[in-house]
């Protein structure tokens, strides 16, 4: 999940690099790379790993 996150905002920073444009004051690419970054460190270290997001477990597991 962090990783697609990462993977907009690095879409996003690119996208704002080409264009030489900004949203707002310290709002750029670089920021957008940042938090992109973050994102993917976030990914790499485990953040979430576990979180299925609603998949039903908790009926499967009670059934047994």
């Amino acid at each position: 999940m962090l990783a697609i996150v990462a993977a907009i905002l690095f879409g996003i920073a690119l996208l704002l690099d080409l264009a030489n444009e900004g949203l707002g004051d310290g709002i750029d690419a670089g920021t957008f790379v940042t938090a992109g970054l973050l994102c993917l460190a976030l990914h790499l270290a485990g953040v979430l790993s576990g979180w299925r997001g609603g998949s039903g477990n908790y009926w499967r597991r009670r059934r047994r």
